[in-house]
C-alpha cells in the first residue's frame, strides 16, 4: 500500500453540463484543449465560474502563439498551460516571462511541458526545460497529440533523472489501477505529481462517463 497522495486531472472537457457533473467528483484539475485538430477542441466560450475554485483549470495548446495562449488564459481563467507541441525551452521562457508580467503573483499560471514516450526515451531532452517549466507531462507517443488511448512502457520512468515533478498520461483507464499501485510503490514515483485521464472515460470525444470516472477515483483512493 502506498501513502502517497496522487492528484487527478480529467482532460478534454467541452460541455458545460458535463463539466458540472465531472466537477462534482472533485478532481484536482480539469483540462480544456485549444487545438483545432483535436476532436475535443473547445470552440466556444465556457463560463468556468461553474467550476469550484478548488479545481484548477488547465489549458492544452499545440504550437500556439503566446498571444493566443494569453487570450485563452484570461478568458477561461486558466491556472496552468500544458504545451503539447514542439515548443522549445526558449519559447517556454518567453511564455513564462509574459505570464508573470500579466498575472498577479497570487494568480500565477504554471507551465507544463509534454514529452511523448513509446518504448524508450532520452531524458537528456528535458534538461533545457529545467527551472523554466513547473511540471513535465509524459504521454504516449502516437498519431494524435494526446487521446491515443494506450499507455507507454512506464518502466522508462526508472531512468528519470530530474527533480521536476511530473504528470503521467496516455491511455490510463480502470485497467491501469493495479499498475498505478505498483508505480506508487516504486522509487520512480517520487516526483509523480498527478495522473492525467481522458479518452478511456469517454462516451464520445469531449463527453465523459461520470460512472466510470467515479469507479476510477474510488480505486485510486483505495490504493
Amino acid at each position: 500500500m502506498s501513502n502517497k497522495t496522487i492528484n487527478i486531472k480529467i482532460c478534454g472537457m467541452k460541455s458545460p453540463e458535463n463539466i458540472r457533473e465531472v466537477a462534482m467528483l472533485q478532481p484536482n484539475y480539469l483540462g480544456f484543449i485549444f487545438y483545432e485538430n483535436s476532436p475535443r477542441n473547445v470552440e466556444e466560450f465556457i463560463d468556468t465560474s461553474i467550476i469550484p475554485t478548488a479545481i484548477k483549470k488547465v489549458g492544452v495548446f499545440v504550437n500556439a502563439t503566446i498571444d493566443f495562449i494569453i487570450k485563452k488564459a484570461e478568458q477561461f481563467k486558466l491556472q496552468a498551460i500544458q504545451l503539447h507541441g514542439n515548443e522549445t525551452a526558449e519559447y517556454c521562457l518567453e511564455l513564462k516571462s509574459t505570464l508573470q508580467k500579466i498575472f498577479k503573483k497570487e494568480d500565477q499560471v504554471n507551465i507544463w511541458k509534454v514529452f511523448s514516450i513509446k518504448d524508450q526515451f532520452d531524458f537528456e531532452i528535458v534538461k533545457p526545460y529545467e527551472n523554466i517549466v513547473d511540471y513535465f507531462l509524459f504521454d504516449t507517443k502516437g498519431p494524435a497529440k494526446g487521446g491515443n488511448g494506450y499507455t507507454f512502457d512506464w518502466n522508462v520512468l526508472k531512468n528519470y533523472p530530474s527533480t521536476t515533478p511530473f504528470i503521467l498520461s496516455g491511455g490510463i483507464g480502470l485497467d491501469e489501477i493495479n499498475a498505478i499501485q505498483s508505480l506508487l510503490d516504486s522509487p520512480e514515483s517520487k516526483y509523480l505529481h498527478a495522473i492525467d485521464i481522458n479518452s478511456k472515460f469517454e462516451i464520445q470525444p469531449g463527453l465523459k462517463n461520470t460512472e466510470t470516472l467515479q469507479k476510477f477515483l474510488s480505486g485510486i483512493e483505495n490504493l
